[in-house]
């Protein structure tokens, strides 16, 4: 059975919150974290706070999903007339009070791990409602929030982990390298990755008057946009595992997986259909996650086999 198939069999509910783009939006929290505890203290972090810390950054990232499928019942009824809200399978007002519903545990999650953290998911979930609400109606830019606030992911968690102590006094390091170099890599990557969706969404987009980068410059120049960030991205997912002193594990997996992202932009670039900027779209939800699941194997390696990073540093 197909993944389309078995999506479709789910609970609208479950499908509201993109089953397609699980692994992505629960390896990343589940990362960061582990990232984070393991330079903090040379360990995995307690599992009670890491469940919490999963569940909550998957809560935050879902929510987005809800809350943008509520702004975009018009353009969905053309491009996904499938997706619970254009099919009537979910109504607007409860997909509304699910938002909230997903929002509230994010908060509480953020609250009991640092206020830094709910701090940070307050900033994200601004962004992503001007980006909802606004933004995309109005300019080609509005990628650009999108970026920023799933950017803030990693740092919200990481600092549950690792606050930066700007609450009770700093002391003067408000976010290591390896912390800003993963906010910044998933920012810049998911320009790249909404694009590639807005590029499937561009006919319900021109119709309804969304000036998309799609709608006002085309596909073909949007796919090389997109493989501009995607470079960028792959290069700042090094950066990471150099600044954190990471294995060979984490190289192979980055390098390999960003090698083949790229190979997926390039056909992009030569097929630059609706359709084509669709499967590009799941192409980097599972390159990410690849990265992701190889970063956490690395860690735990890192810490259990001491001579292990040694084969690099």
């Amino acid at each position: 059975m197909s993944l389309t198939a078995r999506i479709g069999e789910l609970s609208p509910y479950l499908r509201l919150l993109r089953p397609e783009l699980y692994y992505m939006d629960l390896t990343l929290p589940a990362s960061s974290a582990i990232l984070a505890s393991y330079l903090a203290t040379g360990g995995l972090p307690e599992l009670l706070p890491f469940l919490i810390a999963v569940i909550g950054g998957f809560a935050a990232i879902t929510s987005s999903y809800v809350f943008n499928d509520c702004c975009d019942i018009d353009i969905d009824t053309i491009n996904l007339p499938a997706r619970p809200l254009p099919s009537s399978k979910v109504s607007k007002s409860s997909a509304l009070i699910y938002t909230i519903f997903l929002l509230l545990i994010a908060g509480a999650a953020a609250t009991y791990l640092n206020p830094e953290s709910l701090v940070t998911l307050i900033i994200a979930a601004a962004v992503i409602t001007i980006y909802s609400i606004f933004a995309k109606r109005n300019t080609f830019l509005s990628f650009l929030p999108v970026g920023i606030s799933y950017g803030l992911v990693p740092v919200g968690v990481w600092l549950a982990f690792d606050p930066a102590g700007l609450l009770k006094g700093s002391d003067g390091v408000i976010l290591p390298l390896p912390a800003i170099c993963f906010g910044l890599m998933i920012c810049v990557t998911d320009w790249a990755f909404t694009l590639g969706g807005v590029s499937r969404d561009v006919e319900g987009d021109r119709l309804k008057g969304a000036p998309t980068m799609p709608v006002t410059f085309g596909i073909p120049f949007t796919a090389r946009f997109v493989t501009f960030w995607w470079i960028v991205g792959v290069i700042a997912s090094l950066i990471i595992g150099w600044s954190a002193h990471l294995g060979p594990v984490y190289f192979a997996g980055a390098l390999t997986s960003g090698l083949w992202m790229l190979t997926q932009c390039l056909d992009f670039i030569k097929h630059p259909t609706p359709d084509r900027g669709g499967k590009l779209f799941l192409n980097g939800s599972n390159y990410r996650a690849i990265m992701f699941g190889s970063m956490i194997f690395d860690v735990i390696l890192c810490i259990y086999v001491g001579s292990y990073t040694s084969i690099l540093w």
